[in-house]
């Protein structure tokens, strides 16, 4: 099965560029830069990367972003990500990054945007790896912040295929984020958003029917609700599933216990992503694994993922059928 995973032709669709920071690479960067963090080595950050809850994680993921100041830093950290989803095998992927994470630090978005698109434009043209970029607005910070993101960002558009709506879900429900998604949307952004990781059955609802959203990220608490599991199932509205992120934020307690099987029996269409790998233990590939040994998947219900990947991206429908063509072909070659 970890050969079968590990060739598997897949898509990440649910990635925090900022999660993606490995230890070693922060630990460079800070000295670059010139920056002091309360850690004296790489083991020490690796010994940070541990937490309880979804709160604790958020300290230390924005202390970690704290030291990313130049293009360079974010070229390296994007490109030192799409390295890893060659050697897995993940011809595309969907690159959520958080502008204000750093435009609340003084860095310009300019900064921001240039250096990961351009690592996603070496990546495609060195890796043939392919990337489309997710601006996340932040839910703890106010509409009016979101707004103010949504105007940077007009200039570099072409850049941009969507919004998302991140950080900490409980007392920020989308609805705060009607309207800067409507003005989103106006200027041709495609609608995500967070949803029912720690927020309730009633955070989904709110996302799909007042933001609109095009796809679910998590979305485990949807199964709270029966009626509103085949309301996504109707609209046809794909979850990212992240199962190691789960299990280190405790909304499942053990992967033997995850929804995942019973989100896919259910009819719901559902991927796997690694959400923040260098904090949540591991790659996609990582992540299939896990989750594949936890619940006995067989090989069909992993090419089922993987095509769900593919079918439920952000891509032009000749590209994703490109993909589906080689994953239909790996399949057969190996099932």
């Amino acid at each position: 099965m970890k050969t079968f995973i590990a060739n598997l032709p897949k898509a990440e669709l649910h990635l925090h560029i900022e999660g993606s920071f490995e230890p070693e690479l922060m630990f460079k960067i800070a000295q670059r830069n010139q920056i002091k963090i309360p850690y004296n080595s790489v083991k020490e950050i690796e010994e940070a990367y541990k937490f309880n809850c979804l709160q604790d994680f958020l300290n230390i993921y924005y202390q970690g972003a704290g030291v990313l100041v130049t293009e360079q830093d974010f070229y390296d950290l994007t490109y030192s990500y799409l390295k890893k989803c060659a050697d897995q095998h993940v011809r595309h992927t969907e690159i959520m990054f958080d502008p204000q994470t750093h435009t609340d630090r003084g860095i310009a978005f300019e900064t921001v945007i240039n250096g990961i698109s351009k690592a996603c434009d070496d990546a495609k043209k060195n890796l043939g790896v392919s990337s489309l970029l997710i601006m996340s607005y932040l839910r703890h910070l106010s509409e009016e912040e979101a707004f103010k993101t949504l105007k940077q960002s007009l200039p570099f558009k072409a850049k941009i295929k969507a919004v998302g709506l991140d950080s900490s879900e409980k007392g920020n429900p989308p609805s705060k984020f009607k309207n800067v998604f409507e003005a989103s949307v106006k200027e041709g952004y495609i609608p995500l958003a967070h949803a029912g990781e720690e927020g309730a059955a009633a955070y989904v609802w709110e996302a799909i029917d007042i933001l609109g959203i095009k796809r679910i990220d998590h979305g485990n608490n949807s199964l709270q609700d029966e009626i509103l599991v085949q309301e996504i199932i109707n609209r046809d509205i794909a979850l990212t599933v992240c199962p190691l992120s789960n299990t280190a934020l405790q909304v499942v307690d053990d992967l033997k216990n995850h929804p995942l099987k019973k989100m896919m029996d259910l009819g719901l269409k559902v991927t796997v992503n690694s959400d923040d790998p260098a904090y949540f233990g591991g790659q996609v590939n990582k992540n299939y694994e896990a989750i594949q040994e936890a619940l006995n998947l067989s090989k069909y219900e992993l090419f089922q993922l993987a095509k769900n990947s593919f079918q439920y991206s952000l891509l032009e429908e000749n590209k994703k059928q490109w993909y589906l063509n080689e994953l239909e072909v790996y399949y057969n070659n190996n099932k």
